[in-house]
């Protein structure tokens, strides 16, 4: 079991990655329940209060759990919420299994939409996973219509491997 229990700070040009305090939770609510930045996730469906503190706290217990996980990705000039990115083990029942896999993800907020913070986030996420846990396989999972988070994930240097669906849902699985 790996000693890492708490997120660590991991910054970039213009970004903080940082481990998620309570005062993240209106942010981190109010994108969850945005249609623009679910309109690929869960069906397309926002979120409620409730759901988004559920996904809140499970991003939270990821670190002690996995050694890794997710961080709260705030603009290094102001401050201000960008979004949630990291790897989980979320143990999705999809085939082929990515169980046991780091799987990365990156859900930011629409006013954060093209500006390559999902990119610069997601790369340096990928740095601090293999500098701190040696190389590794990870994946990630999209719907095959979004073709913005494809594209992010074939500048981080992800390959599609398979086509499958994820609670009916079609998607396209990606590794690196």
């Amino acid at each position: 079991m790996t000693a890492i229990r708490e997120a660590p700070v991991v910054q970039t040009p213009r970004l903080i990655l940082r481990g998620y305090v309570v005062e993240d939770f209106p942010h981190v609510a109010a994108a969850w329940a945005d249609p623009q930045v679910v309109r690929h996730i869960s069906g397309g469906r926002p979120f409620t209060e409730e759901e988004s503190w559920a996904r809140f706290l499970r991003n939270i217990a990821l670190w002690p759990m996995l050694g890794y996980g997710y961080w709260a990705a705030t603009e290094k000039t102001t401050g201000r919420f960008v979004g949630d990115v990291g790897f989980a083990d979320f143990k999705r029942e999809i085939e082929p299994s990515l169980k046991g896999v780091p799987e990365i993800g990156w859900v930011l907020a629409s006013w954060a939409h093209g500006k390559g913070y999902a990119t610069e986030a997601a790369g340096a996420a990928i740095a601090w996973l293999e500098s701190t846990l040696g190389p590794r396989r990870t994946v990630c999972i999209i719907a095959n219509d979004n073709r913005a988070s494809v594209n992010v994930a074939e500048k981080l240097g992800y390959r599609e491997f398979a086509r499958s669906a994820y609670k009916t849902a079609p998607v396209v699985m990606f590794e690196r």
